[in-house]
């Protein structure tokens, strides 16, 4: 069988549908992960509602914190894959190919310029604020209206609602157009 070469395009299209691939994986572990954070809040809310233990309530912001930054991390890198792809891949491909204007995978460009994506932007903003950040803020608050707090779960309590505003921050500073978005080519 006579050894066939490897071009620069073929390479080029592997390495396409690799970073897709990744991207289209990361895509459903990071829509899964709200999935996760809903079951997750639901039950230790019907738990502690059961138990008519508040302080069970203390389990939802380190949750909901590790899930919400694994969120946000997932959803950065799915957008890098797609600016590398815009900005990178598809360039040098389009050179190889000669193609015409220069562009190659116009999907990676066109799904972009559409009229509502500002706002999508913005509503999805606020759904990841609602699910990482209000809700375990809403328990702190339920668990400190409920008058049994102890000295230590108090401490922890604080601690857990300086992280869960910690989140949010990066939650806004991450999200298009406010902040670090629009720099990582989101």
């Amino acid at each position: 069988m006579p050894e066939r070469d490897v071009t620069v395009g073929q390479l080029l299209l592997t390495e396409y549908q690799t970073v897709k691939d990744e991207q289209k994986t990361r895509i459903g572990f990071r829509d899964n992960l709200l999935y996760v954070t809903l079951t997750v809040v639901a039950a230790v809310i019907a738990a502690a509602a059961q138990a008519k233990q508040p302080a069970m309530l203390l389990a939802l912001p380190p949750v909901c914190v590790v899930l919400g930054w694994t969120y946000l991390v997932n959803d950065q890198k799915i957008s890098a894959i797609g600016a590398y792809v815009r900005a990178e891949l598809g360039p040098r491909l389009a050179a190889l190919a000669r193609a015409e204007g220069g562009e190659v995978f116009r999907w990676e460009t066109a799904h972009r310029g559409d009229a509502r994506r500002f706002s999508r932007k913005v509503v999805q903003c606020v759904v990841d604020l609602l699910a990482f950040c209000v809700v375990p803020l809403s328990a702190l608050v339920v668990y400190w209206a409920g008058g049994d707090v102890s000295a230590g779960l108090l401490i922890v309590s604080v601690l857990e609602a300086v992280a869960v505003v910690g989140l949010g921050v990066c939650v806004v500073q991450y999200a298009v157009p406010f902040g670090a978005g629009v720099a990582a080519g989101e």
